[in-house]
């Protein structure tokens, strides 16, 4: 299944560096829209992408239009808390392009309006709470997709007690 993940100007290198993994282990590929908080050689980036990084289909953009450009004609789902609708009632297709907002602020309004954004969804979870934390969210959103597609392409484990045979 081909699914792309868009973090959209991320601060904090650690997240990045798991979806940088992420990406790696389930095939999609990572977008960072410009400005970083950080370094992409920044140590703690490295750590958390462990030796994934040559395995990661990763794509730097400076400008948000950029990114609007390379993707062409492609659904846009963007994940915020400014919405009412389940990420888990969308059928999620080949191609779809998952879009995740900032850690400390998530999407900026411009970016949730903008013609390219199709669709808006939010993971749902506990009253009170701010934000579940980016990498985790894009994983949640990423693995879900991917299961509704049968787990196109992965080595899936046998079942307990199948004979290896």
């Amino acid at each position: 299944m081909n699914i792309d993940i868009v973090f959209h100007t991320p601060e904090i290198p650690g997240n990045t560096g798991n979806a940088i993994r992420l990406a790696a282990v389930t095939g999609a590929h990572l977008h960072l829209v410009e400005p970083l908080g950080f370094d992409l050689s920044d140590a703690k980036l490295r750590r958390a992408g462990l030796d994934y990084h040559d395995l990661a289909d990763v794509t730097v953009h400076a400008r948000l239009t950029d990114l609007w450009e390379s993707l062409g004609e492609r659904r846009v789902i963007a994940f915020t808390t400014h919405t009412e609708d389940s990420f888990a009632e969308v059928e999620y297709r080949d191609g779809d392009v998952l879009l995740f907002g900032r850690e400390s602020t998530g999407l900026p309004e411009e970016v949730i309006a903008d013609g390219h954004v199709d669709l808006r969804v939010r993971i749902p979870m506990l009253p009170s709470r701010r934000s579940l934390n980016l990498a985790n969210s894009a994983s949640i959103a990423v693995y879900e997709a991917w299961r509704q597609h049968g787990y196109a392409g992965a080595a899936m484990p046998a079942s307990p007690g199948a004979d290896p045979t």
